[in-house]
């Protein structure tokens, strides 16, 4: 095979996140949790399903507070946000104030409901929401980890429901998604085209 093109890139500097230096597509999520007398919020978007099980993991750090109150508590919640709901997800990276505690400043001023079954916040009106139980914390990506979860309870929102009656297209056209374009930028999906996958294809 033929070796890459050098003339058409450029080498990134390993000495600082390559992260920064290139666009790239991501989910974003707002994480829920208890926090002593009251509770925390916090979005990611270095967040993913892991595996095709009900398992569900997001990259945090000790120096955060979601990862000491998951650490706590032993469980999370995952709220999916609408794309008109970006504002929300902002403020929810609030920083906390010396005199204030994060959820008396910043979360009781934002729209959030009590999680169904665990006591953990979630984003009021998002489409998709999860439950979780903390599965295993992985160390060793620099000062960062990634937190596992178990899932225990799902809700989406039965606009966002995959139906096999319904045309994905369109149904994605009047229910769009919300992406975070890593680093700073976010978008709004209302179009989609099938992928081609190969004849045969199994996962």
């Amino acid at each position: 095979m033929n070796t890459l093109q050098q003339e058409k890139y450029v080498l990134l500097d390993s000495l600082t996140s390559i992260w920064d230096q290139i666009f790239t597509v991501a989910p974003l999520v707002v994480i829920g949790t208890k926090e002593k007398q009251g509770y925390d919020l916090a979005p990611k978007h270095m967040a993913m399903p892991l595996g095709f099980g009900n398992y569900f993991g997001f990259v945090c750090t000790p120096r955060h507070n979601t990862f000491s109150n998951v650490m706590a508590t032993g469980e999370f919640t995952v709220s999916f946000p609408l794309p008109d709901q970006i504002i929300t997800a902002s403020l929810s990276a609030s920083p906390r104030l010396d005199y204030i505690s994060k959820s008396e400043g910043i979360v009781k001023a934002l729209p959030v409901l009590k999680a169904p079954s665990m006591d953990a916040p979630i984003i009021a009106d998002a489409y998709f929401y999860l439950e979780c139980g903390l599965h295993k914390i992985i160390d060793g990506f620099d000062d960062y980890s990634i937190i596992t979860g178990k899932i225990k309870s799902a809700y989406a929102h039965r606009n966002y429901i995959k139906a096999s009656e319904m045309d994905e297209q369109d149904q994605i056209s009047k229910n769009p998604l919300l992406v975070y374009i890593a680093p700073g930028r976010f978008a709004k999906i209302t179009e989609t085209i099938a992928f081609p996958f190969p004849k045969n294809f199994k996962r």
